[in-house]
């Protein structure tokens, strides 16, 4: 194919034309996909080790989910709260089960659920341990990235997510993420929860210091505050197993989850927690047209029946090793960090050889995709359905482009 017959630039000249500029994509239009891989419109074909930032993890148009997808189609898609649906119950059922819990709250898109999140831990804290009213106190991390919203983008510490989107939401405390003794001088009576990824995905797959989460766990016990737990990117699979904070032997009293719950096919989040914590909503409190709706659950039921089976966990982790020992064999030769858990891997190239943006383009223009963040650091995290033999593709597509 020539460049005159290619479609590519036409398509991105329009893209860019007639919408905001808030992304920076690759120059790739998507028209196909299935499993681990797309097709462009002009029938190139790329393995996708962006997946979704953890949205796809169980590839493009995996079966299962979408026939679920397609058999609620023709039955009903939207009802809103108002009403229970059939499907509603089933998945609300498989999800606290999964996440060993008592009650769920479904919503739409992960900042939704963490907006979820931060309003119960300040009323659970108002109404449960007795704070004076409009002072609860959130602690969060340095590096976090929760989601987009004015509030969340309040206690970001990063200058783009957060500059001139003021004026800001009080009530957060921002500690150094893995300093537990910041962490305890945090405190004070008025701190409801701690809210943290298990492991910081935008930061670049920061990984905490062993011991880490278990003492958050314990200082939360001690101060009488909500531990709440963003499994949004870091969980459903991801990291080898259910969670990522079972990593640390640790267990949150909130879950908060989103982007692979819906299966790549809708967007689909959810809190899950104990009936002590989820309990203090009442109705009218918090809610959402679209939140649980038919289709959603129904796609969800689906994934949390993946999950179920630990399939998928055992390939994240299985996997995972083999693609942290391809990638911790590159340092020193063009890498020099590697950093993450299962099929998820921060990946520091070399700055004196590129930026992460350009070795991002490099492996595009090879037929692999993925992210860059923060300077020279890129992030694989290949759909959980990835061959062995298209990791080790990836693997030798990065290896060439830092030798």
């Amino acid at each position: 194919m020539t460049s005159v017959d290619m479609r590519t630039p036409e398509a991105l000249a329009e893209a860019e034309r007639w919408t905001a500029h808030n992304y920076h994509p690759l120059p790739v239009v998507v028209a196909e996909a299935e499993g681990a891989w797309v097709t462009d419109i002009d029938g190139r074909r790329y393995l996708d080790f962006l997946a979704g930032y953890s949205a796809l993890n169980f590839g493009h148009r995996h079966p299962g989910l979408i026939a679920a997808a397609h058999a609620q189609l023709d039955r009903v898609t939207l009802t809103s709260r108002a009403f229970v649906h059939d499907q509603f119950a089933d998945f609300c059922h498989g999800l606290a089960r999964l996440c060993d819990k008592d009650l769920v709250l479904p919503m739409n898109t992960g900042a939704e659920a963490v907006e979820t999140a931060i309003k119960v831990a300040r009323k659970w804290g108002y109404q449960v341990k007795g704070v004076p009213a409009g002072q609860a106190e959130i602690i969060v991390a340095a590096g976090n990235f929760h989601g987009r919203t004015t509030t969340i983008v309040s206690f970001s510490t990063d200058p783009e997510a957060r500059n001139d989107f003021g004026p800001y939401t009080p009530g957060f405390v921002t500690v150094p993420y893995g300093d537990l003794a910041a962490l305890a001088d945090a405190f004070t009576p008025n701190t409801v929860a701690v809210l943290m990824e298990p492991i910081q995905g935008e930061a670049g797959v920061l990984v905490p210091p062993e011991g880490y989460f278990g003492g958050v766990r314990e200082l939360c016990d001690a101060n009488h505050a909500l531990f709440v737990a963003d499994e949004i990117q870091s969980g459903l699979g991801r990291t080898g197993r259910t969670f990522a904070i079972e990593h640390e032997g640790v267990v949150p009293d909130m879950y908060v989850l989103g982007k692979a719950l819906g299966g790549g096919i809708v967007p689909v989040s959810a809190v899950a927690a104990d009936r002590d914590v989820l309990g203090v909503l009442k109705p009218g409190e918090h809610g959402s047209t679209f939140g649980g709706n038919p289709l959603a659950c129904a796609v969800g039921a689906e994934v949390v029946r993946l999950l179920a089976t630990g399939e998928f966990q055992k390939r994240s982790e299985e996997l995972g090793d083999r693609l942290h020992a391809g990638l911790n064999a590159l340092i020193g030769q063009g890498v020099v960090g590697v950093r993450g858990r299962g099929l998820w891997a921060g990946v520091d190239i070399d700055p004196a050889l590129m930026t992460g943006r350009e070795a991002c383009e490099r492996l595009a223009a090879r037929g692999v995709l993925a992210k860059d963040t923060h300077g020279s650091t890129i992030r694989l995290a290949p759909p959980l359905v990835v061959t062995a033999d298209e990791l080790d593709h990836a693997l030798a597509q990065l290896a060439a482009i830092v030798a």
